[in-house]
């Protein structure tokens, strides 16, 4: 049996198509990396126009027979590109996590001093909740260090927020 060179023009390059997406690196959802998004102020602006959306969270979070509880200020970060690659990079995944304080702190993140903390919204987190109204519609991300006494952790937890509603949250 012979096969004759492109006897189905467009099977060739399916064939190469096929094989340069398998190896392609992936982040958790299975999507395609597309490596390190650069700091664009103008990505920020939307996050920053009043809303009628507000964040409920709880914190419910245990491990190893042990009931954590949040410590200090949780803060809310708009999903960017610059962000997005950022959390992908600290924690992992840009859904959820709960990530050792430690480990966050001594990873590394290209343009690492890029000032998107004007940005960050922070609340205290009291008797395990924390809410941030005025929010316009669009993605977050939910930051809250907690702790059980030993090494402090850090949750994060993505939301999307819309049409003036109030979002629970559990972490």
């Amino acid at each position: 049996m012979s096969i004759r060179p492109f006897a189905a023009p467009g099977l060739a390059l399916a064939l190469t198509a096929a094989a340069l997406s398998a190896c392609a690196p992936t982040t958790g959802g299975g999507l395609p990396y597309a490596g390190p998004a650069a700091f664009d102020e103008g990505d920020f602006g939307w996050s920053q126009m009043p809303g009628r959306n507000s964040i409920e969270g709880q914190v419910a979070f245990a491990q190893d027979g042990k009931t954590f509880a949040c410590v200090g200020s949780a803060g809310l970060t708009p999903d960017t590109p610059y962000t997005r690659a950022r959390f992908r990079t600290l924690y992992g995944s840009t859904e959820r996590a709960a990530v050792p304080a430690a480990v966050v702190r001594a990873r590394t993140v290209p343009d690492a001093n890029a000032n998107y903390s004007g940005y960050v919204r922070s609340e205290r987190c009291e008797n395990g909740r924390v809410r941030f109204d005025g929010l316009p519609d669009g993605g977050w991300f939910l930051i809250v260090p907690v702790t059980a006494g030993d090494a402090p952790l850090v949750l994060m937890r993505h939301v999307q927020t819309r049409g003036g509603r109030v979002v629970a949250v559990t972490l």
